[in-house]
């Protein structure tokens, strides 16, 4: 589950940041966004990155696209680009793992798939001030071992 675990944070940003209420309000989410550390609930066990940052650029019935630089613990800075399709169909995101993602009302639900049928599945909203926005996780080990994550983020 560690595979899928580092790139939790990762896509956790990614998925708040592109969360139903910018799809009816106007792309609402689109800007830079900051991982708050304080107010987040990592999954146990799980590698806790210094900082994360993600510049939303679009949002729109095909496409969501944004770019995300994390810092991880040991000091390494990675920074990555991203386009999704928000259709619930599932699509490679990198060489191993794939992703869907489905928009509804102000909520977005997405669903990570690893290479050993471990899962990550987030639903995220945003904050009626636009401000800050909630993802509530869950990871799930390819042998049905499961635990619960909060991630938070905030607007910069």
């Amino acid at each position: 589950m560690n595979g899928l675990g580092t790139i939790k944070v990762v896509m956790g940003l990614c998925i708040a940041s592109v969360a139903g209420s910018a799809w009816a309000d106007g792309n609402a989410f689109v800007g830079r966004w900051h991982w708050n550390r304080t107010q987040s609930t990592p999954p146990a066990g799980e590698p806790v990155p210094n900082d994360v940052a993600a510049e939303i650029s679009r949002v729109d019935s095909t496409h969501v696209q944004w770019s995300l630089t994390v810092l991880a613990s040991q000091g390494q800075t990675s920074v990555e680009t991203f386009d999704a399709v928000p259709n619930g169909e599932f699509y490679p995101i990198n060489s191993d793992t794939t992703a869907a993602f489905r928009l509804g009302g102000n909520t977005l639900r997405a669903t990570f798939k690893g290479p050993t049928g471990q899962t990550d599945t987030l639903t995220c909203t945003l904050a009626a001030d636009q401000k800050k926005m909630t993802c509530q996780g869950v990871l799930s080990s390819g042998e049905g071992r499961t635990t619960t994550y909060v991630d938070v983020y905030d607007r910069m």
